[in-house]
């Protein structure tokens, strides 16, 4: 029950029933990955069990696309979606322009296809997830496995010219073999501590041989829905310029979220 949560928990939970209003009757959504996007997913069910909406989801990894259809949720590929009408997903930073860091679940690049083919990007999260520069959170890149470890070295020659204070790269891992993506590659985090202009970087970073995508979502976000442990809510709108506040009242006997694990 949401009473027995975490303050954490609770913030991400009432930032993603809050985003829920985003949603409305027909609706093709973009679902996003994480565990803030799963409670989100969460409260979506609720709505198409108990309130009757009728939506059809379009997952950002194969574990969203399984929690969706565990609580009833309509799945479709996005070539069968065409277009979205909002994606909701979490994110691992953003910044007072809502450039984001994302792809700490390793699901970046369906993430960022997604987004970018929706009509309007809201992300959740919690108040920590706020940094004044972005970088804090190490940034994943996408990587082919066919000479990742030249594309690693290509990396960090290139980031003696970047404005970073970091430059420490790493190879993902799942234990003691490389993390693998959906799309079956590789996951480099680079340790940058500060990007002073990610919109440079994600472009230039993108332009060596063997990587498929980065987790800088630079002007890709429209709203933020920030929760805090006590219910408060606050949702910043970067195209309207306006910032609301609300509160989310917890459920007692609300058990949808009894068995999340994600």
């Amino acid at each position: 029950m949401t009473g027995e949560l975490s303050p954490i928990d609770k913030a991400k939970f009432v930032a993603a029933k809050r985003a829920v209003d985003f949603v409305e009757d027909g609706m093709r959504v973009g679902l996003g990955t994480g565990s803030t996007a799963a409670w989100m997913v969460r409260c979506l069910g609720e709505q198409v069990r108990d309130g009757g909406m009728k939506i059809k989801g379009v997952p950002t990894s194969t574990r969203t696309a399984d929690l969706a259809r565990q609580v009833g949720i309509e799945v479709i590929s996005l070539d069968e979606a065409k277009w979205l009408d909002v994606t909701i997903d979490g994110a691992d930073e953003y910044d007072m322009n809502l450039n984001l860091i994302k792809g700490g679940g390793g699901a970046l690049l369906q993430e960022k296809i997604v987004a970018t083919a929706s009509d309007m990007m809201v992300v959740i999260a919690d108040i920590s997830k706020q940094v004044e520069t972005l970088g804090a959170f190490p940034l994943p890149v996408e990587v082919i496995p066919f000479g990742w470890q030249t594309t690693k070295a290509l990396i960090e020659e290139t980031l003696v010219s970047l404005d970073v204070l970091g430059n420490n790269v790493t190879l993902r891992l799942n234990g003691d073999v490389p993390f693998v993506t959906d799309e079956g590659n590789y996951i480099l985090d680079l340790h940058l501590n500060r990007i002073g202009n990610a919109r440079q970087f994600s472009l230039v970073i993108n332009q060596i041989p063997g990587v498929v995508e980065n987790g800088l979502f630079i002007d890709i976000c429209d709203a933020v829905v920030i929760g805090y442990g006590d219910g408060r809510v606050e949702v910043r709108d970067i195209n309207a310029g306006t910032v609301e506040e609300d509160r989310i009242d917890f459920v007692e006997s609300d058990n949808l979220f009894t068995d999340l694990t994600d």
